[in-house]
């Protein structure tokens, strides 16, 4: 088992705690069961990963500073990490 963080926005963090209220269960388990189902569901075909990206809010504008960033030569060795 692999442990993954993730931050949610404070609605989504508020809809998760309800949601897990109802369930009697802690959010920590809904999110996991949620994203696996999310997981399970999702298609390997190349234009629904850009679909996905799509939604990701700010996605493209974090990439694009990536991008600034590794031209300006601001990046972290991998083994550094």
């Amino acid at each position: 088992m692999e442990r993954l963080n993730i931050t949610l926005d404070d609605e989504h963090a508020e809809k998760l705690e309800r949601l897990a209220e109802r369930m009697h269960l802690q959010p920590g388990t809904v999110a996991r069961s949620l994203l696996s189902s999310a997981l399970d569901d999702a298609e390997p075909d190349p234009r629904n990963v850009v679909e996905l990206l799509d939604g990701v809010p700010g996605a493209f504008e974090r990439a694009q500073l990536g991008l600034r960033q590794a031209g300006a030569g601001r990046t972290i060795p991998l083994d550094e990490l």
